[in-house]
């Protein structure tokens, strides 16, 4: 017997086959029960099929009500699509609520002072000026809710239907009469968001508002609501603005008297009894019929304060410095969560605040608005002074009526620059060593693929020097410079005109980091000609690199500050470092002496201050929507914008017309009686004194006055006139032989 025989006859073999034939069998078993389910499922999903087919026959729709059902359907999507969408914008909102203590960093209670030592305004919530609101008058509560909230105490943070029928009534005025924000709304804002126009921060005061619903109770929201809300006159709070208007407590007013508050919370400037007392009653007396609307007192309750309205204690109609105190105080709470003011929470800030120069800034913009705001189609100004030798900010101007917006145009509005941002492209191409001010520049037709910008005017004017294409805002140059720059520093195979171009605008961008330019500026090919947003006080800060030979600043506001024991906790001068030198002073030395040709022979010529250096900068974008006009002395520097909120067009207005001018008016005020310091590359000036203050100004307590300065003509009349006295005097002494004048008594 063979091999296989023996093995085929063993009981090994016997066993292997055994396994064999059972592993088949259940492999043949898997297959019939694979085959089966999945013919199982295949019947059961068509008789699902057809019995859901069947169900949905019955909803079939036609005509119309198919056209309402495909409606209803992208709808929804839609606004799925929309609240995932919202939600996301809003997550940045959330970030200021992680903290547990996000209530606490808001009550810093600060007294600000000017630069002479005065106290100009509050800033906070101190903690024995809130006044419990049991304590507060039931009829100031009712004034209140019935007016700004009348669904309080029903919503969860938003009035869905007062909010349609805010929009269903300023639809039918084609204007805003009512407010559409519930209370927690406003809180939410004035709590974490600033004062823009924006549908972003709609939605993220719409989060927030649930949020605060969330985490307190409607009596904790409407105490903080009545402790912290702007009441014009540069008081927050129902509390104080009792003290300020009436001379009492809250504790103590009466129904007209809390009426008149009631009604300062929708406009305060406009309704402020201290400035328009006919305006102020007239909206008491809606406040008083509200309550009545609402059910919480009859006519009978009414009529006495109606018929006896309040009249507010005598007060001096001065505008406070709000807008600088706000940026002030947002200055101040970064330094009190950077720790640098210790545990504290009670504090007096001395500012770098120049309160006369505020004043007329604040006048002189509001009188040229009214003058000229309705032929230039423009109603917005916002402006920065400050001292280029330190950062130092005088002025702020955030717009015409704080108590109508407290959006502060001059820190937080991007607008375009316009031209003014060349000055940025001139220094760059200064800095590569192949330009000087002399250097001859071709005027010209350019393009970048599709984009040829052209001049002001449409004219172009040939071989120029750069000083003239500055002083003309020439734009071909300024985008012609940008390639330039870029073919400056060649990169090895990436030599098109297309690719030295963005590494220009890469060099662009550089500095204008480095000159103190912090927010977004996307490098497009209109970037050389100002089409990227900034703010007026950065660029202010931009330009005082130029007026102090090349040094960096960081504008700032507090100069002092001591808390409650009197102690000083912090000193600008000492906690802070000093300036810093970025740029080559004999580069910007050039830059200056270009910038000097704009005010003397060029855009800016409206500008110019008799007997005083001006260098600066002119700005119009396209369209006409932005106005601006850059300028610096050896002493200030001044950035002022004008255009509109709604982003319309002015009518042809250029950064050398109404902005030209105003600084001009402002600063020619700003250097009087002071003592004047040079550009860089200028000599000294020579020291003038100036004659006294005009009556026209309101002298600041504690303040020196400004004296008016002489203009070049004024100073030829008189020096005519002083010729002539001594001619008559020289003639009265011949006819009287030598006898000479009488003093007269």
């Amino acid at each position: 017997m063979d091999l296989f025989e023996e093995l085929k006859s063993s009981r090994l073999y016997a066993q292997a086959l055994h396994l064999y034939r059972k592993l088949a069998r259940a492999l043949l078993a898997l297959d019939a029960f694979i085959d089966s389910s999945l013919y199982d499922s295949g019947e059961r999903t068509r008789a699902f099929y057809a019995t859901l087919a069947a169900w949905m026959d019955r909803l079939h729709v036609t005509g119309w009500r198919r056209l309402g059902v495909e409606l209803f359907c992208e709808g929804s999507n839609l606004a799925v699509a929309g609240g995932i969408l919202a939600l996301f914008m809003a997550i940045p909102a959330f970030h200021d609520t992680l903290n547990d203590n996000w209530l606490k960093k808001e009550d810093l209670a600060v007294t600000f002072l000017d630069r002479y030592g005065q106290v100009v305004g509050r800033r906070g919530i101190k903690h024995d000026d809130s006044v419990p609101l049991e304590q507060m008058p039931r009829y100031l509560i009712q004034a209140v809710i019935s007016t700004e909230d009348r669904r309080f105490f029903q919503h969860f943070g938003i009035d869905f239907f007062g909010t349609l029928r805010a929009l269903t009534v300023n639809a039918r005025a084609d204007s805003v009469v009512q407010g559409g924000s519930s209370i927690t709304q406003q809180l939410a804002k004035n709590l974490f968001l600033s004062n823009e126009r924006t549908l972003s921060r709609k939605i993220k005061e719409a989060y927030l508002a649930f949020w605060l619903e969330g985490h307190l109770t409607k009596r904790q929201i409407l105490q903080l609501y009545l402790d912290r809300m702007y009441m014009g006159g540069g008081t927050f709070g129902v509390q104080a603005a009792a003290q300020y208007y009436f001379g009492k407590s809250i504790r103590d007013v009466s129904l007209a008297e809390a009426a008149m508050l009631a009604g300062l919370f929708k406009a305060p400037s406009k309704y402020a009894p201290n400035v328009n007392l006919p305006a102020a009653r007239a909206r008491a007396a809606d406040i008083l019929q509200n309550i009545v609307d609402a059910g919480y007192l009859t006519e009978g309750q009414i009529y006495g304060a109606l018929h006896n309205p309040a009249t507010p204690i005598a007060r001096s109609r001065d505008a406070a410095p709000d807008w600088y105190l706000d940026w002030a105080y947002d200055e101040v709470r970064k330094l009190a969560d950077a720790h640098k003011l210790g545990a504290d929470r009670v504090l007096t800030v001395r500012t770098a605040l120049d309160p006369n120069l505020q004043k007329f800034a604040d006048t002189t913009i509001e009188d040229q608005l009214r003058q000229y705001g309705h032929s230039y189609h423009v109603d917005q100004s916002a402006m920065v002074i400050l001292d280029p030798s330190n950062g130092a900010v005088r002025t702020i101007v955030g717009g015409r009526d704080y108590g109508a917006s407290q959006f502060n145009r001059a820190v937080d509005a991007l607008r375009q620059p316009g031209s003014s941002f060349k000055p940025f492209v001139y220094l760059t191409a200064l800095l590569t060593g192949k330009f000087k001010p002399s250097t001859i520049v071709v005027d010209g037709p350019v393009c970048l693929g599709n984009w040829c910008p052209h001049n002001y005017g449409g004219k172009y004017h040939g071989r120029v020097p750069l000083v003239f294409a500055l002083a003309h805002s020439l734009n071909s140059v300024a985008v012609k410079l940008s390639i330039d720059i870029g073919e400056a520093y060649p990169v090895k195979g990436h030599n098109n005109v297309f690719e030295a171009a963005k590494r220009g605008r890469t060099r662009i961008i550089a500095n204008a980091r480095r000159l103190g330019i912090t927010t977004p500026l996307p490098d497009t090919v209109s970037l050389p000609i100002g089409a990227d947003g900034v703010n007026v006080m950065e660029m202010a800060n931009a330009y005082a690199t130029f007026a102090n030979g090349g040094k960096k600043v960081a504008p700032f506001a507090a100069t002092e500050i001591t808390n409650s024991h009197g102690k000083v906790i912090y000193r600008h001068d000492r906690d802070t470092p000093p300036p810093k030198r970025i740029f080559d002073e004999n580069v910007i030395t050039e830059l200056v002496s270009m910038m000097k040709q704009v005010v003397l022979a060029g855009t800016g010529r409206r500008a110019a201050l008799d007997n005083i250096d001006v260098a600066g900068k002119t700005g119009t974008t396209n369209g006409y929507k932005d106005a601006w006009f850059m300028g610096y002395t050896g002493n200030y520097v001044g950035a002022i914008w004008f255009g509109n909120d709604d982003d319309t067009p002015t009518n042809r207005m250029t950064g050398g017309s109404l902005p030209a001018m105003t600084w001009h008016e402002i600063m020619a005020y700003a250097h009087q009686g002071i003592e004047l310091k040079p550009l860089p590359g200028d000599p000294p000036p020579i020291a003038k004194t100036a004659p006294p203050t005009p009556a026209k100004t309101v002298a600041e307590l504690g303040a020196p006055q400004r004296p008016t300065s002489l203009s070049a003509a004024s100073i030829d009349v008189l020096g005519t006139i002083a010729d002539w006295a001594k001619a008559a005097e020289k003639r009265q002494a011949e006819t009287h032989g030598g006898g000479g004048y009488k003093a007269l008594p």
